[in-house]
């Protein structure tokens, strides 16, 4: 398929034959940084697809190559594309079918026409910048990280498999990578295999189809470790199903360790035998939830102090880790992106890193993580914070206990939600517009003058717009 250059790209910034050069270099860039036999593995199916205006599309030929991708490799793409180009500043990735020389296994599950040979050592290289000091541990990751270093140390553990769930961008895929890595220090002789679920059936494919199962089964079953990720992807494929079962059996049978991820709990995963789901849950379950405030503030402290001397003269402020820790809430691996995306841009302008200036860079990923504060919200939350009832702030009683938090609820319904000033009086007991103009101008004029009011707004704000 040739390459789509859209109306919008056709700026002498980006012509056909620059952006070509362009993505030569990044090609090449990413190679040298990650090696090659990351590269191959994962990146060399990359091909350019298109420009179109600040948005480049590059093309991966399965949805599950598009997705470990957008998950390891996404952010440092779009800072390579921006640092060749600055109007570049997004990076998009589409699934089409055949590009870059790879092929979706059939549907079936019968063995691809094009399938790989297997490989001369079954396993994908361990990224060694995934270990456990650059693990960050909170209340939502604190369980899945005490297992996995435990497994890491090498001695008896009362469980076997760990299974390791959680939606992406958490840290599932960062545990692993450091448990390979721990166990090869600690014993330099352990075998550790990690491979993703879509390359252990590509792996087991090509060996049925090459009449050589027999090797493929004595390769992965000799191993200390063995690591798999993503093994909802496996789901639905039969043969491929029955394989990982007598292997899990094998591993588990002769005390090898056995260390596994999905995006959902056992009990959840659909399309997977119940006799697999039934050994997985026999281990150690962890879930890993989304990070909390201070669990994201601590990631983004560690991100910047580990960037050190590479930050130049450019700084980056509290209230910008503040600001970022608050907002981008979804995932780490965005949290970190959205950083490292800042970051970029200021260097690229010359430019202080401000609130103003991340607020300016990262408009298109704020606005999808907005979240829409409702006057109910409100309530409810300046009712607990004043440990009042609910009940209280719409009731007529003039008591200054209560008529204070409920002035500052309709200040805070005016200042964070679109609704009219009539609306809001009517939300707080039938009242009259005036009686909300009021309570607005009177928080306004106590913000200036009475500091205590002042820090509880501020607090109340952040607790409702995070």
């Amino acid at each position: 398929m040739a390459t789509n250059w859209s109306t919008t790209a056709a700026r002498p910034a980006t012509t056909a034959t620059t952006v070509d050069a362009m993505w030569e270099t990044v090609r090449t860039t990413l190679r040298h940084e990650c090696g090659a036999r990351t590269f191959d593995n994962w990146l060399k199916p990359l091909t350019l697809h298109e420009v179109d205006g600040d948005t480049v599309r590059l093309a991966l030929p399965t949805a599950f190559l598009a997705d470990w991708v957008a998950n390891h490799f996404i952010d440092r793409l779009r800072l390579l594309w921006t640092a060749q180009c600055a109007e570049l500043r997004h990076v998009a990735l589409v699934v089409v079918p055949g590009r870059g020389g790879v092929e979706s296994p059939a549907a079936n599950d019968a063995p691809p026409a094009a399938a790989p040979t297997p490989a001369p050592c079954i396993g994908l290289p361990l990224e060694p910048r995934y270990t456990f000091d650059s693990f960050i541990v909170g209340k939502s990751n604190e369980l899945a990280y005490n297992a996995a270093r435990s497994l890491a140390d090498g001695g008896p553990v009362g469980f076997n498999p760990l299974f390791l769930h959680g939606t992406t961008g958490l840290g599932k895929t960062h545990l692993m990578h450091a448990i390979g890595g721990e166990l090869r220090a600690r014993q330099p002789g352990a075998k550790v295999a990690y491979l993703s679920a879509e390359k252990f059936m590509i792996d087991f494919l090509a060996a049925l189809r090459a009449k050589d199962t027999f090797s493929f089964k004595a390769r992965l079953r000799s191993v200390d470790l063995l690591m798999i990720d993503d093994v909802q992807f496996i789901a639905g494929k039969d043969s491929t199903q029955e394989e990982f079962f007598h292997t899990m059996n094998e591993l588990i049978s002769a005390g090898k360790r056995l260390v596994i991820t999905s995006d959902r709990s056992p009990q959840n995963l659909e399309g997977i035998q119940d006799r697999i789901l039934s050994r997985m849950a026999w281990g150690l379950v962890a879930d890993i939830n989304a990070a909390d405030y201070e669990l994201r503030l601590n990631i983004l402290h560690a991100k910047v102090a580990g960037l050190g001397e590479a930050l130049g003269p450019l700084t980056v402020p509290d209230e910008v880790i503040d600001f970022l820790a608050r907002k981008i809430t979804s995932n780490v691996r965005e949290l970190e992106g959205a950083l490292n995306r800042t970051i970029a841009y200021a260097r690229l302008v010359g430019k202080p890193v401000t609130v103003d200036f991340t607020r300016e860079t990262l408009a298109d990923l704020l606005r999808s993580h907005e979240k829409k504060v409702t006057i109910d919200d409100i309530q409810r939350r300046v009712a607990d914070y004043y440990h009042l009832k609910l009940a209280d702030l719409l009731s007529a009683r003039r008591a200054r206990e209560v008529a204070r938090p409920r002035q500052v609820a309709m200040y805070l319904a005016k200042r964070l939600t679109p609704r009219s000033l009539p609306e809001i009086g009517r939300r707080f007991g039938n009242r009259d517009h005036t009686t909300v103009m009021h309570a607005v101008k009177r928080i306004d004029e106590l913000r200036a003058a009475d500091r205590e009011l002042d820090a509880d707004v501020a607090q109340l704000s952040r607790m409702l717009d995070g």
